[in-house]
């Protein structure tokens, strides 16, 4: 157990960490209504830095396990988030699935179709993992249905690492323990236990190689 003397030797090390969790106790009676308004169940362990955007429509699902970890003010993580955490579901059916101990510093989770996450789980500052392109390419179907963009459901396994500012595109799988290097573009298939980086990701090595 953490002594009181060690818990004020922290804060006064890092006192940013004690202001940061100070707020989130402040904030997690409206966070809390927030979640059961949305319809989304509270887990066991969650820590909410700063209210999520959730837009989950009202025929869909966004089920999240225990361990939840979501930072969206932008003192919460020294990468300062540019914006708030944002879980939509556009379409009845549509499906936002993570596992437990999930962790995420703003960015953006979109599902049309299908987002599914694994379990231990970590995305890096303003990534955005979205199964859908919004947009039609072709002008004259974008001029009959501007929201009519093509989607593919996505899959991320176990112990998947996510580097900031990365894109994860629709119909991709990033196999369990691979890494996701900052920046990329995800629009292809990752196998398990690799490192993969670059627009679009490529392979580069093994993980522990």
């Amino acid at each position: 157990m953490t002594g009181i003397g060690e818990l004020l030797r922290a804060a006064y090390d890092t006192p940013w960490k004690a202001a940061n969790e100070l707020r989130r106790l402040i904030g997690l009676p409206y966070i809390r209504l927030l979640f059961a308004f949305k319809g989304v169940r509270w887990g066991k362990g969650w820590r909410i830095y700063g209210a999520p955007i959730i837009q989950r429509h009202r025929g869909s699902l966004i089920e999240i396990g225990d361990g939840l970890e979501l930072r969206s003010f932008p003192a919460s993580n020294p990468l300062s988030p540019s914006h708030r955490v944002v879980l939509a579901t556009r379409d009845a059916g549509a499906r936002i699935v993570i596992g437990d101990d999930f962790g995420m510093t703003g960015g953006t989770i979109c599902a049309v179709r299908s987002v599914v996450i694994g379990d231990r789980v970590t995305v890096g500052a303003d990534c955005v993992i979205t199964d859908t392109d919004f947009h039609p390419i072709e002008p004259e179907f974008r001029l009959r249905d501007p929201l009519a963009g093509a989607s593919a459901p996505i899959s991320i396994g176990d112990d998947v690492f996510i580097g900031m500012h990365t894109l994860v595109l629709k119909g991709v799988t990033i196999g369990a323990g691979s890494v996701i290097g900052a920046g990329s573009v995800v629009t292809r298939d990752i196998p398990s236990g690799v490192i993969a980086a670059g627009n679009p990701a490529r392979v580069i090595r093994e993980v522990g190689r």
